[in-house]
């Protein structure tokens, strides 16, 4: 495995456009988009839907990846999930006719997508008080903006180690 020679995100200095206490999430975003561009360069489609160890397939963690992101940033706008999200939602885990290009591709927009979102919040309203799914759980516009981060670096660990299983064999 090559050293990586790049610094981090968090590393790079402040992303342009985004309010300063929103830059750990704009950071952790782009990191993510990074390592899974890098990550799944020349992963066999054949691979995607597999589960080694009955862990989650790459493909699961890459519509996941993309669907929480829409769902939190729904969420922290202060609307409710539409009938297509819950849908994406039902079907993340299912094998469809999407390549693993496609769904990097989907990631990659539904980053950029956020990034921009980020940009046009104002700090004044990170204390707001959102709720959560249909259970209403309580949160705010920080909590989930900040969970959509780290949640995102979760799934990206996740997909490092089945993609590096799927790709040692």
């Amino acid at each position: 495995m090559e050293k990586r020679t790049v610094l981090e995100f968090w590393l790079r200095g402040p992303v342009a456009g985004i309010p300063p206490l929103l830059q750990p999430v704009a950071h952790a975003l782009l990191q993510a988009k990074e390592e899974v561009k890098e990550l799944m360069e020349g992963f066999g489609e054949e691979e995607l839907w597999e589960r080694p160890a009955g862990v989650a397939s790459a493909g699961f963690h890459l519509r996941h990846l993309t669907g929480v992101l829409d769902r939190l940033f729904t969420y922290a706008r202060g609307e409710v999930l539409k009938p297509e999200q819950l849908a994406y939602l039902g079907r993340e885990g299912e094998a469809g006719p999407e390549g693993a290009g496609e769904l990097v591709d989907a990631f990659n927009k539904q980053i950029d997508k956020s990034l921009d979102e980020l940009g046009a919040v104002s700090e004044g309203t990170l204390t707001a008080y959102r709720d959560v799914g249909r259970n209403k759980a309580p949160s705010t516009v920080l909590g989930l903006l900040f969970h959509a981060a780290e949640h995102t670096q979760r799934h990206v660990g996740q997909l490092l180690v089945t993609v590096r299983v799927l790709k040692g064999r």
